[in-house]
C-alpha cells in the first residue's frame, strides 16, 4: 500500500485492552448496534477502521464519551461472517498506526477521526525487520505462559519471522491496557521487542513475589 492511499478519515472503534498492530490479525465479534452500523458502513465503503484505546476515566461504559489514546492502528475487514442473529464476525488486518488529528462529527452513533499517519509511514515496509533480543524474549515468553498455565506451539513460535513472533505475542499475551498502549507506540519493531520483554519480566517477577509470600 502507497502512503497516498491511507484515507484521510475513519470510522474507529473504541476499546480497552484491545490491540491491532500492522500485519496482526484481530478477530472481533460485533454486536452493538452502532458499531453494528459501523462495519455495514466500511464494508460499503473501502472497509477501513480504526482501533483505538479510550483512556481510563474511571467510567464503566468505556468507549461512549472518553477521551481517547492519541495513536491507534488502522485496520482493513479482511474476513467477515454474518451468522444471522444481528451480530458480525470480522477479522481486522493492521495496517498502519496513525495520530488523530481532530474527532469528527458521530455518524449513527459511532465516532470517526481524521487521521495524520507521518509519524508512521514505515509500517507499511517492515515485513524484514530483526530484533536484537530473539533470544531472551522467547525465554521471557515461555515462562510467563508456564506461570499462568497457558498452552503454545513453541515449535512454530521458534521458527516464524521476528516481525510476526514481535506481533503475535504482543497481541495475543493478556495485559493491562496501559501495557498495551506502550507497544502500540513502540517507535520501531526493536524498541516493541525490548518493551516487549520487559513487560512479560515484570509480569513473571510480580507472580513470583505473590507465590512467594502464599
Amino acid at each position: 500500500m502507497k502512503p497516498d492511499e491511507l484515507p484521510s478519515e475513519i470510522p474507529i472503534f473504541p476499546l480497552s485492552g484491545a490491540l491491532l498492530l500492522p500485519n496482526g490479525q484481530l478477530p472481533l465479534n460485533i454486536f452493538e448496534p452502532r458499531y453494528v452500523a459501523l462495519i455495514e458502513d466500511a464494508l460499503g465503503a473501502d472497509r477501513y477502521l480504526g482501533m483505538i484505546q479510550p483512556q481510563d476515566t474511571g467510567h464503566k461504559a468505556v468507549g461512549d464519551n472518553n477521551p481517547l489514546f492519541d495513536i491507534g492502528c488502522l485496520g482493513r475487514i479482511t474476513e467477515f461472517n454474518d451468522p444471522g442473529d444481528g451480530r458480525y464476525e470480522i477479522v481486522l488486518t493492521g495496517v498502519c498506526r496513525f495520530t488523530i488529528a481532530r474527532e469528527l462529527d458521530i455518524r449513527r452513533g459511532y465516532r470517526r477521526v481524521e487521521t495524520c499517519f507521518d509519524s508512521f509511514l514505515d509500517d507499511l515496509d517492515s515485513g524484514d525487520a530483526e530484533i536484537t533480543n530473539r533470544a531472551a524474549l522467547l525465554a521471557a515468553l515461555k515462562t510467563y505462559f508456564a506461570r499462568r498455565n497457558l498452552d503454545a506451539d513453541w515449535k512454530a513460535l521458534n521458527e516464524i519471522p521476528d516481525p510476526v513472533l514481535v506481533t503475535t505475542a504482543a497481541m495475543g499475551c493478556p495485559m493491562k491496557p496501559e501495557e498495551k498502549q506502550l507497544l502500540l507506540e513502540a517507535k520501531t519493531l526493536i524498541n516493541r521487542a525490548e518493551c516487549l520483554q520487559t513487560i512479560l519480566e515484570m509480569a513473571i517477577h510480580s507472580v513470583d513475589i505473590t507465590t512467594a509470600r502464599h
